[in-house]
């Protein structure tokens, strides 16, 4: 949607003939601004600025839209105005139109200062209130937490202490917040009791952007906007779940960030059981946040650990091997990583949901880095026909079947049954029906931040966990880190592979086996 007809579309969306649940157009955020902490980093110029002109392209942000950056470079705002025009042109995925950009330009604006700075803050603040003066941004602030948790306490403080965080009657302040939330259930508990001492907790926003991706989303309309699938979401048919973030990619220039870290704590945590919680819950009673949120939070409440955790979880570190056509080194060899680090860059974990919809059925998540290639999905792979009339020869090319919903990169959903193989004789064999997102919608999807930061713009918490989810989280994941500790070196798996053995093992004592994506 393109800002030349934003204006029918504000026009349609402020009609008092609309209904106001109608979600078919688009809301268009209302008057206010956003302030970036960490601008200068990596996830502020790949996806923050290029998310917010394409949001601005597409008319969804109000003409008078504010960007101020703050860092510690002393830049002016002629420079900073730059620095984002380059990361919009390398970065955005709509084209790039002057008078889009000339408008957005005229809000961008940079703030000097480190985060424990009282002038900085106190500078800060003088620009907030010259700009709601300016450019009619009223009050309205969302402040982008693009930094290190450790720096979270300062700069909360720094809010608080400058009269930022406080909304008045007719305004209001958010803050947006990027993963990690912690690193155990300590510390998450420590950093949601630090940031909701100064906004109340439906002021706060966790990103998880996964959670933005148009695949995410359509499970939920998968299962509770169709018939077919609901009678068959059960344990009564469904024999397991799989759940895998694979990465192609080593820590290249992030082996210091990720040493203490690892794939359970990076993905597992919060990626990867937010995509459990959607699978599993129950049907919300509205699709409102806080009905969703209730439903995601009786899944992770009821969501625990099948142990013993020596047979039902595996982890790994990969070394040197082939990834497609080129051979890489293996984790030892990154720079930046210490040699003796126990951190895993696999891990595979087996959990259980004790509900009367999900008991007996195992869900199996796994993610990791040099992996066989880049895919996120969710396998649902259902029992086998308690009989079949045919002979065993008629029936070795026949596997379970199965539903996979593919989260990226090819967004879509495959369904794998059997089917007869044309001929005189009588074969069955597995054939796919493939759904491609690209393919039956000419609309591109839009990027997960551009969904994520118009969401926080216009108070729709639905797709933000919440300070309990995720703290939940981190009490299902706890046992199983805590028991890694103790276990020493993980295994190795060549580079290029689908992770350590005993990750098949894992499965395989259960008579099943990992797909292979």
């Amino acid at each position: 949607m393109t800002s030349d007809i934003s204006g029918a579309i504000a026009d349609d969306w402020s009609n008092p003939l609309r209904d106001p649940q109608d979600k078919r157009l688009p809301r268009i955020a209302g008057p206010g601004g956003m302030v970036i902490f960490g601008v200068t980093g990596d996830l502020a110029r790949k996806k923050l600025l290029p998310a917010i002109y394409d949001l601005a392209n597409r008319g969804l942000l109000p003409a008078s839209f504010a960007l101020v950056g703050y860092g510690r470079r002393e830049w002016t705002k002629e420079y900073f105005e730059n620095y984002v025009r380059e990361a919009v042109e390398s970065g955005a995925r709509t084209p790039i139109r002057e008078n889009v950009w000339q408008r957005l330009a005229e809000g961008i604006h940079f703030v000097q200062g480190t985060f424990n700075d009282d002038e900085a803050f106190d500078r800060l603040a003088d620009k907030l209130a010259e700009l709601d003066a300016s450019r009619g941004t009223a009050g309205n602030w969302a402040y982008y937490l693009s930094i290190p948790p450790d720096n979270f306490p300062d700069v909360c403080h720094q809010l608080d202490r400058a009269g930022l965080a406080q909304a008045g009657p007719d305004n209001w302040r958010r803050v947006v917040i990027e993963k990690p939330f912690g690193h155990d259930l300590e510390s998450a508990q420590e950093l949601n009791q630090i940031v909701n001492s100064v906004f109340p907790e439906k002021s706060v926003f966790r990103i998880d952007h996964y959670l933005g991706k148009e695949t995410v989303q359509n499970i939920l309309a998968m299962r509770f906007a169709n018939q077919l699938f609901d009678p068959l979401w059960n344990s009564h048919y469904v024999d397991h779940v799989q759940i895998t973030m694979a990465e192609d990619i080593g820590l290249g220039g992030r082996a210091g960030y990720y040493d203490g870290i690892g794939a359970a704590r990076d993905v597992i945590q919060n990626h990867l059981l937010q995509l459990l919680a959607l699978v599993a819950m129950e049907e919300p009673v509205a699709f409102t946040p806080e009905e969703l949120q209730t439903e995601k939070i009786k899944v992770l409440r009821a969501t625990e650990p099948v142990r013993p955790l020596s047979k039902t979880t595996a982890r790994g570190q990969y070394s040197a091997g082939w990834q497609g056509s080129h051979y890489v080194k293996g984790l030892r060899e990154e720079d930046g990583f210490d040699p003796e680090s126990i951190t895993e860059t696999y891990a595979a974990c087996t959990l259980q949901i004790n509900s009367r919809r999900w008991a007996g059925v195992p869900f199996y998540l796994r993610s990791g880095k040099r992996l066989g290639r880049r895919v996120t999905e969710i396998a649902l792979v259902f029992k086998s026909a308690p009989h079949l009339p045919f002979a065993d020869t008629m029936t070795t090319a026949l596997g379970q079947n199965a539903m996979v919903i593919r989260v990226q990169p090819d967004e879509g959903v495959l369904m794998r049954f059997g089917s007869k193989v044309p001929g005189s004789t009588m074969e069955v064999r597995d054939v796919n029906m493939d759904f491609s997102y690209s393919e039956s919608f000419t609309e591109q999807s839009p990027e997960a931040y551009e969904r994520l930061i118009l969401d926080a713009l216009l108070d729709e918490a639905s797709l933000f966990p919440t300070n309990e989810e995720v703290e939940l989280s981190w009490k299902i994941l706890d046992p199983v880190i805590e028991y890694w500790g103790k276990r020493g070196r993980p295994d190795e798996y060549p580079a290029g592979t689908w992770g350590p053995e005993s990750a098949d093992r894992m499965l395989e004592r259960e008579g099943r086996t990992w797909r292979r994506p």
